[in-house]
């Protein structure tokens, strides 16, 4: 295990949900220390709503598992899940990612100058890319904020279940997901 602020070693994780209403464990998992918190989930989940044959409307989850599989995986067992805020940290003085606004009819990103990031590839992972055209990068305004690479293009990642997680974000908005 590396991770900043943790001592170097071999450890272990002890993955526990607990029940809401009653504030009780519900099951308990170990895995490698170097084992993300969100990849046993909904494994676990499964096993769960399975062994005492739970009937789960939503769950509750804190900013480590907000990712568009855990959201996907959500929606597909029909569960209504609310995830705390991630902060994302960025390069200071460099534009977010959130500039950049995402129009699913084209399939395009577009930046605050309207270029249009057009879909590149996807990756193994489920990550769309989209690029900028680096000509008309070269000439913007905004360049040294936007892109710091050689080649003066931007580019952007976006999960094929982003639209999972923005749903899933939105949920933590309403009144039932603020109290949940």
């Amino acid at each position: 295990m590396v991770h900043d602020s943790k001592p170097k070693g071999f450890f272990y994780l002890n993955h526990r949900p607990v029940d809401s209403k009653y504030t009780i464990i519900t099951d308990t998992h170990v895995t490698a220390g170097n084992v993300h918190d969100s990849i046993p989930y909904l494994g676990r989940l499964d096993r769960q709503t399975k062994r005492f044959d739970l009937h789960v409307k939503a769950v509750g989850l804190d900013a480590g598992y907000a990712s568009a599989p855990i959201a996907q995986g959500l929606e597909n067992r029909d569960i209504l899940g609310v995830t705390g805020y991630l902060r994302l940290t960025g390069r200071k003085g460099m534009m977010r990612n959130r500039a950049f606004t995402y129009d699913p009819d084209e399939n395009v990103y577009r930046c605050s100058e309207r270029q249009a990031l057009p879909y590149a590839t996807t990756d193994r992972e489920g990550y769309r890319h989209y690029k900028s055209d680096p000509s008309k990068c070269k000439v913007c305004p905004l360049l040294a904020s936007c892109a710091t690479n050689p080649k003066a293009q931007k580019t952007l990642s976006r999960h094929v279940w982003a639209d999972a997680r923005e749903r899933t974000d939105a949920h933590r908005l309403t009144d039932w997901g603020k109290r949940l």
